[in-house]
């Protein structure tokens, strides 16, 4: 029987806790997403302080508190890179030896055109861009003409957005599973992205139906084994895309933040037992890459809130995580090569537990395949530990 009948993971997507020792490399020294925004503004994180956040490191009015009620440390990434698949998959077991390609300049010429020619029509951009900026820019264009934008940025994506009146959502789909097709060998990036927008000169606006074609994850990952031992996992936001609905019984798609919090709460009400795994995107999608503190600082202290509507059994474990940095106070709109917070509670936790530095985010899918009886290639378990 496991410890913790119930895991419920959370990522908050890019809120890291200070540059890791090979930062230098990716030109991210002094990255520290979150001290560095509670330099500028005042926190107010009372739940996750009490979890153990102040202890992990000193942060500006975060103060470590004597009596944690839950387990704290921090993990770094044991994989090249700084992006959401490479963060997701070491969480998940996957450990890369290289990390995947970025195109600081845009795709080469071989791969645009086999691109166009395989969907019959030009494209436009090929650039590193913000994807509202982007839009902005070509969207008249691409109305005009109807060719697709193309666009990537610090991360591995390959990034298409169009006009849902132009390109038919079905269609935008099928033209990114061919460029999912065509980007392989050395131009493997981590994910393909559809970006549909709606709107009209000045007014566009990306919708909801965003869909991420992502690498097939190596097998034997965490999710394959909780598969294999029929523990159900309900995936909330991201998850889904990352892991290409690999080992998910069940999944949410999220507009927001709120929408992912409020879907965390209807899963936790219609599952009792198994792991819901939840991706808060907006930290790096709205605030860290448009380097907006305010917005990012306010997206903390709203899922700090939410924490307190989180309703446990007595044999639930809460796991509070992230993937990577994305430090919004840097000129840098750019992830962060970070190390990631680590926050454990539950009824049964060990309260208290100082888990230290971890030397890789497999550690926590360890943890999670130790409690359901079996076990991943890499990372430690701490399972003992909590």
């Amino acid at each position: 029987m496991p410890r913790f009948n119930r895991v419920i993971w959370i990522v908050l997507d890019s809120v890291g806790i200070g540059a890791m020792p090979d930062a230098r490399v990716y030109g991210d020294e002094g990255s520290d997403t979150l001290g560095n925004i509670a330099r500028r503004i005042k926190l107010e994180l009372p739940n996750l302080c009490r979890f153990g956040l102040g202890n992990i490191k000193p942060l500006p009015a975060l103060c470590p508190v004597a009596h944690p009620a839950g387990a704290y440390g921090r993990c770094q990434l044991a994989s090249p890179g700084k992006d959401t698949t490479t963060g997701h998959w070491e969480m998940a077991g996957i450990i890369l030896k290289k990390p995947f390609p970025i195109y600081p300049h845009g795709f080469p010429p071989e791969v645009m055109a086999a691109f166009e020619a395989r969907i019959r029509r030009k494209a436009i951009g090929n650039k590193p861009a913000s994807g509202t900026e982007i839009i902005k820019e070509l969207g008249e264009e691409h109305t005009r003409t109807g060719w697709p934008i193309v666009y990537t940025s610090a991360d591995s994506v390959f990034q298409v957005a169009a006009h849902e009146s132009v390109i038919p959502i079905e269609k935008l789909y099928h033209i990114c599973e061919i460029a999912r097709g065509i980007l392989t060998g050395p131009n493997e990036v981590g994910r393909v992205i559809a970006r549909p927008f709606e709107g009209s000169p000045g007014h566009y606006t990306r919708t909801a139906r965003r869909h991420d074609f992502a690498v097939p994850p190596l097998p034997g990952m965490l999710l394959d084994k909780l598969a294999e031992r029929g523990v159900p996992v309900f995936a909330i936001g991201k998850i889904y895309d990352i892991f290409l609905g690999r080992g998910i019984a069940r999944f949410e798609k999220t507009t927001s933040n709120e929408d992912g919090m409020q879907k965390t709460l209807a899963a936790m009400r219609e599952q009792s037992d198994g792991v819901i795994f939840v991706n808060l995107v907006d930290f790096d999608q709205l605030y860290g890459h448009r380097n907006d503190v305010q917005g990012y600082a306010g997206a903390l202290e709203s899922v700090d809130r939410w924490l307190s509507c989180l309703e446990l059994q007595e044999e639930d474990l809460v796991i509070l995580t992230a993937d990577h940095g994305c430090d919004p106070t840097t000129p840098s709109t750019d992830h962060s090569r970070e190390y990631t917070p680590l926050l454990i509670y539950g009824p049964r936790v060990r309260a208290g537990t100082n888990l230290s530095v971890r030397n890789s985010l497999a550690d926590i899918g360890q943890t999670v395949a130790e409690n359901f009886g079996t076990s991943i290639k890499a990372g430690v378990s701490f399972l003992q530990e909590i």
